[in-house]
């Protein structure tokens, strides 16, 4: 098993971080048009579950997979939303994705006033412990890149 990558987007479709770890192929456009064909993917989705759904969805859209990949999303009440693409062994992890938001986002960016909120995240010290966080992740493989 094993993580691909991670988009971290505000309210309004900025891409305020990206990782990738095991990703094996890449887009072929420039990285800024991949994040406005995730978010207007996942816009799109969220959109079609809340009108399709049968039931009232607390929780909303968590998940999809293809035959390659696995997406897993969590949204705050802020609207940030948190996205990582994994292999398709790798169970529901929104604990994992909450983590990522409450102890690395929230505790790094939000409340360092030295991270100007609403832009591209420059904090190094994220970026280090949300990669550290990551690798100590059980389905996290090394082997797989």
């Amino acid at each position: 098993m094993t993580v691909h990558n991670l988009y971290l987007f505000d309210r309004n479709g900025v891409c305020l971080h990206y990782s990738e770890w095991h990703r094996k192929k890449q887009a072929g456009i420039p990285k800024e048009e991949e994040f406005k064909l995730m978010y207007g993917m996942l816009f799109s989705i969220r959109s079609f579950v809340s009108k399709m759904s049968p039931l009232d969805m607390k929780d909303g859209f968590l998940a999809f997979q293809t035959s390659r990949y696995k997406l897993h999303y969590y949204e705050t009440p802020t609207g940030i939303k948190v996205v990582m693409n994994t292999d398709l062994g790798v169970g529901p992890i929104r604990d994992v994705l909450h983590h990522i938001y409450s102890a690395l986002y929230v505790e790094l960016v939000v409340k360092n006033p030295l991270c100007p909120l609403g832009q591209t995240v420059q904090s190094e010290l994220f970026r280090s412990r949300l990669d550290s966080y990551v690798r100590s992740l059980p389905f996290f493989s090394a082997r797989a890149g």
